[in-house]
């Protein structure tokens, strides 16, 4: 377990405040669905489909919720209109149980006389480099000793966001000159990191899509070059989505896993959206663990996903 592996009355309530848009958006919706209606018909479910794949949960998973309504409200014979929400809460709950992800522990690494290294991928605007930071800042507060690379060498305004977010959290950050091989700057982070004693690396890459094949071959080629040092790095690939895009993130998260091989993601910017159903169908869709969740500005509200915490917020009347 993680040093700081509970769910605290903080966290909840960050968690609920981050959700609240999504949250009104959601149940405003489902109350003009139930409209004058006493129990749950295909006219209901018919427009239940609608409000989910409207609230960016997406076709495929909204289809399977509604699959999953429609065999329980077949075998139950009479639903009321007043149980849908209760309803709809414990399916997608279910939903996301069934698939590959497991809930995490807070910030806890796996234990290695080497460090740990994070390749965080994803394309600019996104919140990657602060996602870094709070993503630093937590492995700090855990006691564990933290390095930086600024291997977005395309930005001179990455690198220097890195380096402030360095500065603010208290952990070295590697960097070169702006155009170096980024390949270049993950080598001498992994090597700086590994004589100092550092139990975890994150390192920051460039955030273009615009040319996959490109792409594809940076990355292979920083992760070839970080084995040099330690012959597992990375042991983990994060790719940061913007929830505020909603679709738009599904189509990232497309283009992202044909180019690597992504093991992980962080969904940002939760708060100031309406579109939190994106995480649900992300994480049913793609099978790739949703590890974390940003639900406001803050330093510390770069969150582990829970998935019943979510749900339980998500729905929390």
């Amino acid at each position: 377990m993680g040093l700081f592996s509970f769910f605290t009355k903080e966290k909840k309530e960050t968690l609920d405040k981050g959700l609240e848009k999504t949250k009104e958006s959601v149940f405003s919706k489902i109350a003009r669905v139930v409209a004058g209606k006493s129990k749950v018909d295909d006219e209901v479910l018919d427009n239940l489909e609608e409000v989910l794949v409207t609230s960016d949960v997406g076709v495929e998973t909204t289809l399977r919720i509604i699959d999953r309504i429609e065999k329980r409200v077949a075998r139950d014979k009479y639903v009321g209109t007043d149980e849908l929400n209760r309803i709809l809460k414990e399916e997608i709950a279910a939903l996301l149980e069934e698939n590959n992800t497991m809930d995490g522990d807070d910030f806890s690494l796996p234990e290695s006389s080497e460090p740990y290294v994070i390749m965080v991928v994803g394309v600019n605007g996104v919140g990657k480099t602060t996602t870094i930071g709070k993503l630093a800042y937590q492995f700090q507060k855990a006691g564990k000793k933290v390095y930086l690379g600024a291997a977005d060498t395309f930005r001179a305004a990455a690198v220097e966001q890195l380096v402030i977010w360095g500065e603010r959290v208290g952990c070295p950050v590697i960097k070169q000159k702006m155009g170096s091989d980024p390949a270049s700057v993950a080598f001498d982070t992994l090597s700086s990191a590994k004589a100092n004693g550092a139990d975890v690396v994150i390192i920051d890459t460039a955030g273009r899509l615009h040319n996959k094949v490109n792409l594809m071959n940076e990355l292979s080629k920083i992760k070839q070059v970080m084995q040099k040092v330690i012959p597992n790095a990375p042991h983990e690939v994060l790719l940061v989505l913007d929830g505020s895009t909603g679709q738009n993130a599904f189509e990232q998260a497309r283009q992202f896993t044909k180019a690597t091989d992504v093991t992980s993601l962080a969904i940002t910017k939760l708060d100031g959206t309406a579109k939190g159903g994106v995480v649900i169908g992300i994480s049913d869709q793609f099978k790739i663990p949703v590890k974390y969740i940003g639900v406001g500005e803050g330093i510390d509200h770069l969150q582990i996903f829970r998935k019943r915490e979510f749900v339980d917020s998500l729905f929390k009347s």
